[in-house]
């Protein structure tokens, strides 16, 4: 008898998920309705526009964030653009040429400048040269906020001293004081590849998010932190440096933070993603279900773009059926939505408490 109740557990799960699995898919948007980093409906017209050649709809659409002071906007619409410009050479030589003290074609420029730097092997060196187009953008608008979130990237890159990061930093929050990219940017130098530590990541996301508002996209930087510390190869196999009270924490905030948005909401969708690697790492599986479900058709790539490679011992990786199996970060994603389903479909009882009560003949 003792030997045939794995079996007999390893039926009830598969009947279980056979039952429920349907059910569960309810508010998941079909496999091929998902998108991934797919841009808002102000930024989508103009990338379209910047395929045909024109510049203008991205400037204006950078004018209008500058103008309103949309600053979490005009980061990620920078990062956008940025990404484009790389890929398309002469679309913004023509910008220049058009508008050479244009406050946003000086940003972007400034922007593919420090990627580009970022992605050739002497990128210390390579940052150095690109300071002055940095400091151009941050004085064509001196409110802007987001040139000195280049600048934080460009500290990072060049191995500032703390010192020196704090005197961009104290520019950056001047400008904003809550502004999202900037303390990304902060945790980033603060993390265990560069200058500090997990630990260290997680007292400053935690002191940024008790400073924040309730909505504030900064409450998901406790989230962010445990995301890359689940990502680091470095703690695989050991003992978490972070309690894992801590990570639990973290996401119980972001939690918070997605109810405050309306399902399918992309301004949210980058945390929304993150909690939901991290919820499926801690094996809370039904949380993770639900922000599957918030998230709608909105994937990142980022944390998605790399396989699960550590979570604690108490909630192994290696029973996770998805973990290596995707070779992209849309299936990826896809599997652990996946997986999540299944495993809330396994745990749930074939028939209600009242149904069972009724039913004497069934089990479960």
């Amino acid at each position: 008898m003792v030997r045939t109740m794995p079996s007999l557990r390893a039926l009830l799960r598969t009947a279980r998920r056979v039952r429920h699995s349907s059910r569960l898919s309810a508010g998941l948007p079909p496999a091929d309705a998902v998108m991934l980093d797919a841009p808002d409906s102000r930024l989508s017209p103009a990338l379209v526009a910047a395929a045909e050649g024109a510049y203008g709809p991205a400037a204006k659409l950078l004018a209008t964030t500058r103008d309103t002071a949309e600053w979490e906007l005009r980061d990620r619409y920078l990062g956008r653009l940025v990404a484009f410009a790389r890929s398309r050479d002469g679309w913004l030589d023509d910008w220049l040429d058009a508008a050479p003290g244009d406050p946003d074609a000086l940003l972007v420029r400034a922007g593919l400048a420090v990627r580009r730097a970022w992605e050739s092997p002497a990128a210390a060196e390579r940052l150095g040269e690109v300071a002055p187009l940095i400091t151009a953008a941050a004085e064509a608008d001196p409110r802007d906020p987001v040139p000195w979130h280049l600048a934080l990237d460009h500290a990072r890159g060049t191995r500032a001293t703390h010192t020196a990061f704090e005197s961009v930093w104290t520019e950056a929050v001047r400008r904003s004081p809550h502004h999202y990219g900037c303390h990304l940017a902060a945790l980033r130098y603060l993390s265990a590849a560069r200058h500090g530590s997990h630990r260290a990541c997680f007292d400053f996301a935690e002191r940024a998010a008790e400073d924040a508002a309730p909505t504030s996209l900064v409450q998901g930087l406790p989230v962010r932190a445990a995301a890359s510390l689940l990502l680091d190869p470095d703690t695989a196999g050991r003992t978490a440096p972070v309690p894992e009270r801590r990570i639990d924490a973290a996401a119980d905030l972001a939690i918070g933070l997605s109810a405050a948005y309306a399902p399918g909401d992309p301004w949210p969708a980058e945390i929304r993603n993150l909690l939901a690697y991290v919820l499926v790492a801690r094996g809370r599986w039904r949380e993770a279900l639900e922000q599957f479900r918030l998230i709608g058709p909105y994937a990142h790539s980022f944390p998605w773009s790399q396989p699960l490679p550590w979570c604690p011992s108490s909630h192994r990786s290696q029973s996770l059926p998805w973990s290596s199996v995707a070779e992209d970060a849309l299936a990826r994603f896809l599997e652990a939505r996946d997986a999540a389903r299944l495993q809330v479909a396994s745990a749930t009882p074939l028939w209600s408490r009242a149904a069972h009560g009724r039913a004497h003949g069934h089990y479960a």
